[in-house]
């Protein structure tokens, strides 16, 4: 039997040990989360049919899925700095493919999926060598194949490769309102059901709504220096570098519950990618941590792990099924990457928000010129 050691059990990590479950495969999820509710799980996000639907549907938990979906979250909107609406479509007018789900109730769906014990909460990997992780309590752990599932950071990347990821030029300082429907019925309706973008050059205020009644706000600053968000989490500076902004966006920052949260942006370089060490591979963030802007994160994190966990199933030896994952996994990753990374330069254009516009004009057929 075929030992598999999964480092990281976040939404990559639970996905491929599900799939494999459902295969007959056995896997050891190690995470250093003490539960799956340890900590704020994120905001919400979009599944797509190709990616992860389809991982969920590989995972046997398409009704479960649908229970929790929000087909209205697939509204947007898109606004200027003065509060102008530019863009504007209903859930109903984007298809219905790409419904949301809060990452909190995805994650727990794919936990009840598994059997108890499959995840080792609350367990730290202090050492990773190539079928050997050494845990904090001083347990060695063998396998025949080792997955880095653990983010961006991974400990599992650098025996594969040097790269790390680097700042893009774009933080976000992430700010929560909560019972917005009672509480704040004006930012309930700015933002809509679904996502509301509000772009200008090198500045944008970005809001989604969430489940249970929360929106969750991201401000944009490009800025060259990743150190100085830590000074934008102070509420009334953070107001001051959007003061060009209109004063009912404005009050999606002034109005928010808790303390602001920096977050600089970083990826990996497009086309990220090593050379074959038996016994090792990576997926989600852990191959190819890229900048929200193509939406691809968590879906291509599902995907890979679906795509390994198939062909782990299919091929007779692991080295065989990781060839076949990683030649698949290379160019999918490049191209979202290189998206992700073209769609942050256009969302903060000095005539922003036009290139968001228009990309969606395109998309939705609405452009007529």
């Amino acid at each position: 039997m075929t030992r598999i050691a999964i480092v990281g059990g976040g939404l990559g990590g639970l996905t491929l040990a599900r799939v494999l479950h459902t295969r007959g495969i056995a896997s050891a999820v190690y995470e250093l989360d003490a539960s799956p509710t340890a900590r704020d799980q994120g905001g919400t996000l979009d599944l797509h049919e190709e990616s992860g639907q389809r991982a969920l549907a590989e995972a046997g938990l398409t009704r479960q899925f649908r229970a929790i979906a929000r087909e209205e979250g697939e509204a947007l909107r898109i606004l200027d700095r003065h509060g102008v609406v530019r863009f504007e479509e209903t859930a109903d007018a984007a298809g219905g493919t790409r419904p949301e789900v809060d990452r909190g109730a995805l994650k727990r769906i794919l936990v009840e999926s598994l059997p108890d014990g499959v995840v080792r909460w609350g367990t730290k990997v202090t050492a990773v060598e190539a079928g050997r992780l050494t845990l904090a309590t001083g347990e060695v752990v063998e396998a025949d194949l080792v997955v880095g599932a653990d983010g961006a950071w991974s400990k599992v990347r650098p025996l594969l490769s040097a790269a790390v990821p680097v700042y893009s030029g774009l933080s976000f300082v992430e700010a929560h309102l909560s019972e917005v429907d009672t509480r704040h019925p004006d930012a309930a309706a700015l933002v809509g059901p679904g996502s509301m973008f509000a772009l200008a050059e090198g500045l944008g205020l970005i809001a989604q709504r969430n489940g249970g009644g929360r929106i969750r706000v991201y401000a944009a600053v490009k800025n060259d220096d990743p150190a100085a968000v830590t000074e934008l989490a102070d509420r009334e500076r953070l107001l001051d570098v959007f003061a060009e902004f209109d004063s009912g966006l404005r009050t999606l920052v002034e109005d928010s519950d808790d303390p602001l949260i920096p977050r600089p942006i970083h990826a990996l370089p497009a086309g990220h990618r090593w050379e074959r060490v038996p016994g090792v591979t990576l997926l989600g963030d852990a191959a190819h941590v890229m900048s929200p802007f193509a939406g691809e994160g968590a879906n291509l994190a599902m995907l890979d792990a679906t795509e390994l966990a198939l062909a782990l199933a299919a091929h007779a030896d692991v080295e065989s099924a990781l060839s076949a994952y990683e030649s698949a996994l290379f160019p999918r990753s490049e191209e979202a990457a290189r998206d992700s990374a073209e769609n942050l330069e256009a969302c903060f254009r000095p005539d922003a928000p036009a290139a968001m516009v228009d990309q969606m004009l395109a998309h939705s057929g609405k452009d007529t010129r």
